[in-house]
């Protein structure tokens, strides 16, 4: 393929003209900024919450990330695996998921479309549903 005469070679590792890296500019008319904690239109009660999330988020940010997806996803199989008499030692286990991933929602809903709201309202409620029956023994 012929190059035309206006077009200069690229240094080894560019990106070709046009394409944005993920330091780049922001795009114009791009996604929407994430709102930021404490923003103008939040309640007391949400700044309260983010408030006393800031610690938890800081402690998770600081752990290597393959922890953050490896530990929940260890109690999640011990939880659904665990059965007969220590079906309540499983409840338990997947109550821990329920509590990190409710949490996690709380804190990005101001951010999520209403589409992506109603997904993850019903994860965080089949899963919820799955602890109750966990904990009764019926699961």
């Amino acid at each position: 393929m012929a190059s035309s005469k206006d077009e200069q070679p690229r240094k080894k590792g560019a990106m070709p003209s046009g394409v944005r890296g993920p330091g780049g500019p922001p795009s114009p008319g791009g996604a929407r900024p994430a709102p930021r904690p404490g923003a103008a239109g939040s309640s007391g009660a949400r700044r309260a919450f983010e408030e006393r999330s800031y610690p938890f988020l800081r402690t998770l940010h600081g752990m290597p990330r393959w922890l953050i997806v490896v530990l929940p996803a260890i109690l999640l199989f011990g939880g659904l695996v665990l059965t007969g008499p220590l079906s309540w030692l499983g409840g338990i286990l997947l109550l821990i998921v329920w509590l990190f991933v409710a949490w996690l929602t709380a804190l990005s809903w101001p951010a999520l479309s209403p589409g992506s709201r109603i997904f993850r309202a019903l994860v965080v409620l089949a899963l919820l549903g799955v602890v109750i029956l966990k904990l009764i023994g019926r699961f």
